[in-house]
């Protein structure tokens, strides 16, 4: 038996600013066995997804339809060696506060290189290394660190852009959210799933046909969540292959879901 009832893709886009209409930032949904469709912003003069309104909508969707699993790709914690060099204590929730305080990129008229150039918020005193990186990013084929800036294929900028929207979807939905792994690695019964992906695991299963390379993301997230669930085979990703001293590592620096 199935576990959700409705899967959401997300490619993500760190580009510009939070009211910005970004070509990048696509989202698919299907609801069961059903087909998928993109999803489109409410009409408006901005022709693309911002990165507030999809979290407006997020949350909307996720408050009014059965159980869903979201699959966002942009990284959702740090590296150990960022909460051992900043004294941050190993909790998920007090590293949004934190990274937020430092880094508030959900701000209106922010660009994430406002930040990085020390015209807003406090960068300079929370940086990373780019060759720090978590233990899913060692396993993910390709995966590059989450400081890793200004290189084709970089996370850096859509996590640094995509973290404070974590932070505002936890705080407007509360528990009815298990945000994978922090909240545990057994999702809790009846509850939505949101978790971080990586589409180049799944890109070249499925034809492009017409769509985008940001589209196409979207999709294969989209596609491989609800196809590993109504095969039954989604529970084994939440639980994957860590040794005993890798595990509580992991449940501070985040996973990618089908990292095996």
């Amino acid at each position: 038996m199935s576990i959700f009832d409705r899967y959401i893709g997300i490619d993500y886009s760190g580009a510009q600013t939070p009211e910005a209409s970004l070509k990048g930032l696509r989202a698919y949904v299907a609801s069961g066995s059903g087909a998928l469709h993109e999803v489109k912003p409410p009409p408006s003069p901005r022709k693309y997804w911002t990165r507030r309104g999809l979290a407006e909508w997020l949350m909307a969707t996720v408050r009014e339809t059965p159980r869903t699993i979201v699959g966002i790709d942009h990284g959702f914690s740090f590296p150990l060696l960022y909460f051992e060099k900043y004294g941050i204590l190993q909790n998920w929730d007090i590293f949004l506060d934190d990274f937020c305080a430092h880094w508030p990129t959900d701000s209106p008229h922010t660009y994430v290189d406002f930040i990085r150039d020390g015209i807003r918020g406090k960068g300079a005193e929370r940086l990373g290394e780019r060759r720090w990186r978590r233990i899913t990013e060692t396993r993910a084929p390709h995966a590059r660190s989450v400081f890793h800036f200004d290189v084709q294929g970089s996370v850096a900028k859509s996590t640094h852009a995509g973290i404070p929207w974590l932070r505002y979807l936890r705080r407007a939905l509360g528990s009815s959210v298990h945000f994978w792994p922090f909240d545990g690695w057994t999702p809790r019964n009846g509850s939505h799933v949101v978790a971080e992906v990586y589409p180049s695991l799944w890109r070249s299963r499925y034809p492009t046909e017409d769509r985008t390379k940001d589209q196409q993301d979207a999709f294969a997230v989209c596609s491989w969540l609800q196809e590993t669930d109504l095969a039954n085979d989604l529970n084994r990703f939440f639980d994957p292959r860590l040794t005993p001293g890798e595990r509580p590592i992991a449940s501070i620096e985040g996973w990618i879901i089908g990292v095996s």
